[in-house]
């Protein structure tokens, strides 16, 4: 796995391996769970009805992508696309996860200089990951518990990947969830904003550009889940409470009875 890309080789992954591919022509990337046995855990909206989803255009069009890699029927493996029923956490054999895109490796614990000088985020992060065996133990969690409602924003793909890996939540429900994509979508026109009034200071057209992308990289920075402060470890056991998925009545019992940790967001 060289600097500029992180493509590798479907025999160099191992389980608990994050990893991702690449969808409508680089527009955004597709995360998930390598598990072994050619199987990969990863999130989706939910697909009940025609597409189950109520959200906005922008997140149509990249949910509906990814409602349409899931196989329908898989030739190889039949278990090729389980899910419980209301969720979007899926098994899918690595073929049918890929489609037709190419295989990549996202990187865990690299230095700050590494993650500043990467053009796009979704890709690592500086945080460090848990045990293959706990990543895959979160995982298979999920697949049979559920990950919440899917959110672009909020609660993602790579949000379901870098939960697994690190088994960090961030506290902040309003604000954007680990995602380094979502980051990247919305620091871009951020920087943009933030240095417009420099123009006035700073005439050059590569000046501006050096000062935006500057801007850029730190709110990418800024945003990783290995910097942030408003992150919790939280088990794979109470994470339907920090998800909002347990009744209010749940709620107050498993406070009660973890009153020395922070489980309830």
């Amino acid at each position: 796995m060289g600097f500029l890309t992180h493509r590798v080789e479907r025999n160099e992954i191992q389980p608990g391996d994050h990893i991702y591919t690449w969808r409508a022509v680089f527009a955004y990337s597709h995360h998930g769970i390598f598990v072994g046995g050619s199987k990969v855990v990863h999130f989706t909206p939910r697909h009940d009805g025609l597409n189950g989803m109520e959200n906005s255009s922008t997140e149509a069009t990249m949910n509906s992508d990814l409602i349409m890699s899931l196989p329908s029927s898989c030739p190889t493996f039949p278990d090729c696309g389980f899910r419980q029923p209301n969720s979007g956490v899926v098994l899918s054999c690595l073929d049918c996860f890929l489609g037709n895109g190419s295989l990549y490796l996202f990187e865990y614990g690299v230095m700050p200089s590494v993650f500043l000088a990467k053009l796009r985020g979704g890709t690592c992060t500086i945080a460090e990951c848990d045990p293959s065996e706990t990543v895959i133990h979160r995982a298979m969690h999920l697949l049979q518990n559920g990950f919440g409602n899917y959110d672009v924003f909020q609660n993602n793909c790579e949000d379901f990947a870098l939960y697994c890996k690190t088994g960090l939540l961030t506290l902040d429900r309003l604000g954007v969830g680990r995602s380094g994509q979502a980051s990247s979508v919305i620091g871009a026109p951020l920087a943009a904003l933030l240095s417009s009034p420099l123009k006035l200071l700073m005439p050059s057209p590569v000046g501006m550009a050096t000062v935006t992308a500057g801007m850029y990289c730190m709110s990418r920075y800024a945003t990783d889940i290995g910097v942030r402060s408003d992150v919790i470890k939280v088990a794979v056991e109470d994470l339907t409470v920090n998800l909002g998925l347990a009744s209010s009545e749940e709620e107050e019992v498993v406070g009660k009875g973890n009153s020395s940790e922070l489980i309830v967001i």
